[in-house]
């Protein structure tokens, strides 16, 4: 488990529209991050008002208008949210999606189904290093 000086665990928001992998994700990653999720950018910005997140776990299909590509060009733009970062975890598997997150700005590009433990260990990573 990656903590603090205090024990406290990073803060990761999950963004996924499926309540399903919602569930899923906050009961497996709770061990190791302290986890809120949402499913649209209107969750997406409130929250990020009112939190300092340290790794942002991305999908591109979100409810709204707004999908998780142009959040995360979005997010880069932000005031300390330049660098912070984002793992994107998508159903969307084709190379042009994966170059159309990486050019959004998302520094990892995952998809579904993956690996519990590929999950786990690049989030783990990507927060290690920032």
């Amino acid at each position: 488990m990656v903590s603090d000086a205090e024990g406290n665990k990073p803060k990761l928001l999950v963004t996924e529209d499926d309540f399903e992998n919602q569930k899923f994700l906050e009961m497996f990653l709770k061990r190791n991050f302290d986890v809120e999720i949402f499913d649209s950018e209107q969750s997406f910005y409130e929250h990020l008002k009112n939190t300092k997140f340290d790794v942002i776990l991305m999908d591109i299909s979100l409810r709204g208008n707004k999908n998780g590509l142009e959040l995360t060009q979005e997010l880069r733009k932000m005031p300390g949210y330049e660098k912070i970062p984002v793992v994107c975890l998508s159903a969307h598997a084709f190379k042009k999606d994966r170059d159309n997150a990486i050019n959004a700005g998302v520094d990892v590009f995952l998809t579904k189904p993956v690996e519990n433990k590929i999950l786990m260990s690049t989030l783990l990573e990507v927060v290690s290093k920032n």
